[in-house]
């Protein structure tokens, strides 16, 4: 056979053989996907939709790491009825019901998996992150969430014996302590609203009021003697309004650092002395608020109670809380002349330097001999 009738049937050979490849490896591919898309089909679906998550009424979180906690919507606000009853955070449920729309399970890692792989994977009543959602009597989700690995987030739903991966779960927005689940809001206004402040404390009464754009300042001192306030206001030179600006800074947005324990002493029925008043007054009258600031709780940071509120006993932040504990010298501008007697006292009272010696000239050196 000629050389060139040999590459003819060479070329025909090799492409059947690379037609027949390809061939088998499209119907390897549609094969898979095939299998794929029948597997998917096959996995129970658990993302809880948009139009379900405005129906959720409770949700029951459990992890290894924390205690249980119960959140009930009631009367369209979600509170902890478990372990304690308190206002929840808003903000976190919603980040949940949102996280759950895009949950749902994977490859499957076992299809009949006992105790002992439970334990291993943490998906255990003991270990695992258990999940309970609910809208009125029908429970909506029900799994546990354990491992995060090379796999993936794994998972299972209660009562069946099969592991997966899971897809949209969001750890972090449901492993939190008690106090991570509570409202932490205290306070929000707009300081342009504002018209009058007053803050009393052991030092004294400060009681400020705006008029226009400008604040001005009045200070009633305390005797030392039987603690009673001055009924007249002390001539008050260095009032700083811009302190004032400060105060309304603090508590505008104020939120909790954290909560009182049950028997915590707060000092707070005798706010007076052991830590301070605070009324704030606004220009329509509405929202109106004063607030009880007592003991510390941990370093400077203070225990605060609203009053007229729902009786919780809320933790701030030492900044926040030095503003209403401080004396007169707390909202004043410094003392320019305090400052020039110390400055000319501590000069008066210098030694006087010895004269220094003649320098001998330096040899060498032109104009030092």
């Amino acid at each position: 056979m000629k050389t060139e009738q040999k590459l003819v049937v060479s070329g025909v050979a090799l492409v059947a053989l690379l037609g027949g490849y390809f061939a088998t490896r499209q119907g390897k591919e549609a094969n898979t996907k095939a299998h794929t898309a029948a597997a998917a089909k096959d996995l129970p679906k658990v993302a809880v939709s948009k139009e379900k998550a405005e129906k959720v009424t409770k949700i029951v979180v459990k992890s290894k790491d924390h205690e249980e906690v119960v959140l009930e919507k009631k009367g369209g606000t979600w509170r902890l009825s478990k372990p304690l009853d308190a206002l929840a955070s808003a903000g976190n449920i919603d980040s949940i019901l949102k996280n759950l729309e895009k949950l749902e399970l994977g490859a499957s890692i076992a299809d009949n998996a006992d105790d002992k792989t439970f334990e291993k994977y943490e998906l255990d009543d003991k270990s695992g992150t258990h999940v309970q959602v609910f809208a009125g009597d029908e429970k909506l989700l029900d799994a546990f969430f354990g491992k995060s690995g090379s796999r993936g987030q794994l998972a299972r739903l209660a009562g069946t014996p099969a592991v997966y991966t899971a897809k949209g779960y969001s750890a972090f927005l449901f492993n939190k302590d008690v106090k991570g689940w509570r409202d932490t809001d205290i306070l929000k206004f707009e300081d342009g609203n504002v018209i009058a402040l007053e803050i009393e404390n052991k030092s004294g009464k400060f009681s400020f009021t705006k008029s226009g754009e400008k604040w001005g300042g009045s200070y009633y001192a305390r005797d030392a003697k039987n603690g009673a306030l001055d009924e007249k206001a002390a001539k008050w030179d260095r009032f700083d309004e811009a302190k004032v600006k400060d105060v309304m800074t603090a508590f505008k947005n104020l939120k909790a650092s954290d909560f009182a324990k049950d028997g915590a002493d707060t000092g707070l029925d005798k706010a007076v002395d052991e830590g301070g008043l605070i009324k704030v007054k606004f220009k329509d009258g509405n929202g109106d608020f004063a607030l009880k600031v007592g003991k510390k709780q941990d370093g400077d940071n203070r225990y605060l109670l609203k009053e007229g509120g729902d009786g919780t006993v809320f933790v701030i932040s030492s900044w926040s809380a030095g503003w209403v504990v401080g004396d007169k010298e707390k909202f004043s501008k410094p003392d320019e002349k305090a400052k020039d007697k110390k400055g000319d006292k501590k000069g008066d009272d210098a030694p006087d330097m010895p004269d220094m010696p003649d320098m001998p000239g330096m040899p060498g050196m032109p104009g030092m001999e």
